[in-house]
Parts: structure tokens; C-alpha cells; sequence
């Protein structure tokens, strides 16, 4: 087969990238964290067997607004296509994305908790909507859920992703209670982050899917590109695209964390 040469022609891996020791791409995942601080963490607290981990610098470049010859151009664009081991090209279509080379099952993107968290989030999401559309067509692609609170009292202490548990919990240990609020993942060490959102048995992961890629296109195009109505500036949580929510092991999960779409606030260059 003949692939049309691009810039990734050629290409190692990224230096950055803390890869895993399994070669067996039906356990392995990478995880795309937010900031080289959370992402040295992230490589002291994950399984190595299965699990790597590539820290992404800032915001990586709007798709949406950008020329294609400036997303080649792009050193964390180039590094995520050579990290996952995609290709352009396959023998029925010289511009189709060539998914023979992915090496991760599991593709997740792992931001802070805040609003520049959830904007690299929306840029991450955007890039394999309009680049990389089979990795999510065929369920590679997942955002971690890091907790929001950690509720104290004496040698108790438990993880709150929402603000019912977090009053839950804390009427519960009574009075005494030491609140944390966790504003960005390098606020947790090493032991928490894997415990609560790296650990395959008690994290949550959000697996993204497109129900309806007409739908998932305007909005889009509508958040990310030039033109952007008034409404979408005035609309102080405005739906992405509808994704599914729940924990790996409980498919049908009830749990309140499981919100059904993705909230993105105040988007901004």
C-alpha cells in the first residue's frame, strides 16, 4: 500500500511521551493531560504495563479557525498524530485517517476541573471531530472525571464529584468537616490522581460519542469557528455534543456524576 507523504512521515515518538511497556493495544491508554505539572504526576501515579501518559503545553490550536497548512505546522498537532502511531492514507482514500498503526484502545483526554480545563477539553474534542472522527466513531475516545471535593473529618475522608455528594457526605461525618475543592488536577499527588481517576476499577470515564453528527457539526462551527452567534456568548452553558457517561464496569449506571452531555462555559480564544 501507498500512503501520500506528509510532515509525519518519518516521525518518533515525541520525547515527552512517558509510553507503556504492553504492546498489546486492546489494554493499553494513553492519557493527553493538561499542563506538564499534572502530567509529571500523572506518570508517577499510573500503571506503566498498560498506561501512558503525554502532557499537552496550554491550549493546543483551534482546528475550527485554523489553515490546514498551520495545523501540520503544530508541534503538539504533530506530537498527538505520531504519540497515538495514526496515519493519513489508506487504499481507498489518500486523505482518510489510517487507524492500522493506533496503538491505545483508550484515548483520554484529562483536563482540570475549571473553565480553562474544560476549553482544552472542547479544542481536544474538536481536533478528533473534524481530524481523527473514527477514533470516536469507533469508541477510542474518553475524558476523565477527576473529583471535585475531598470531605475530611479525622482519619475519614471521601471524593465528591458533585455538590449533592459533597453535602451529602458532610452531614454525614457531622461537624468538624475539612472541605477540599480541588481546582486543577497538580493539587492532587500521585496516589490520589490514580485512585480516583486513572484506576480502571474506581474512576469514571466518559466515553464521547457522535448520535448526531449533522447536529454535533453546527455546533461546532458555531462555538469553535469565526462566526459566532449571540446566543452562544449569552448562553452560559452551551451543549457540545452528547456523550455517554459512566463508569467502565457499570455501562447502564445511574449514578447523578453521570451527566449526559458535556457543559462548556465561557469559550474564548
Amino acid at each position: 500500500m501507498v500512503q501520500r507523504k506528509t510532515v509525519l512521515s518519518g516521525a518518533g515518538l515525541p520525547g515527552k511521551l512517558a509510553d507503556c511497556s504492553s504492546r498489546d493495544r486492546s489494554i493499553a491508554e494513553i492519557f493527553f493531560v493538561e499542563g506538564d505539572s499534572a502530567g509529571g504526576t500523572a506518570k508517577s501515579g499510573r500503571d506503566r504495563n498498560f498506561q501512558a501518559i503525554m502532557p499537552l503545553r496550554g491550549k493546543i490550536l483551534n482546528i475550527e479557525k485554523a489553515q490546514e497548512h498551520r495545523m501540520w505546522e503544530n508541534e503538539e498537532i504533530k506530537n498527538m498524530f505520531t504519540a497515538l502511531g495514526v496515519t493519513i492514507g489508506t487504499e481507498e482514500d489518500s486523505k482518510a485517517l489510517n487507524l492500522e498503526k493506533l496503538r491505545y484502545d483508550k484515548i483520554i483526554i484529562m483536563t482540570d476541573a475549571d473553565v480553562d480545563g474544560s476549553h482544552i477539553a472542547t479544542l481536544m474534542l474538536t481536533f478528533f471531530f473534524r481530524k481523527m472522527k473514527e477514533l470516536i466513531e469507533n469508541g477510542h475516545v474518553y475524558i476523565a472525571t477527576p473529583p471535585l471535593y475531598l470531605v475530611k473529618k479525622g482519619k475519614q475522608e471521601r471524593y465528591c464529584w458533585t455538590e449533592k455528594e459533597r453535602d451529602t457526605i458532610s452531614a454525614e461525618f457531622g461537624k468538624g468537616v475539612h472541605i477540599q475543592r480541588y481546582k486543577g488536577l497538580g493539587e492532587m499527588n500521585a496516589h490520589q490522581l490514580w485512585e480516583t481517576t486513572m484506576n480502571p476499577d474506581t474512576r469514571i470515564l466518559r466515553q464521547v460519542n457522535i448520535e448526531n453528527a449533522a447536529e454535533a457539526d453546527r455546533i461546532f462551527s458555531m462555538l469553535m469557528g469565526d462566526e459566532v452567534p449571540p446566543d452562544a456568548n449569552s448562553s452560559r452553558k452551551t451543549r457540545i455534543t452528547q456523550i455517554s457517561t459512566h463508569n467502565e464496569k457499570e455501562k447502564d449506571c445511574p449514578c447523578e456524576r453521570c451527566d449526559p452531555f458535556l457543559y462548556i462555559t465561557d469559550i474564548t480564544d
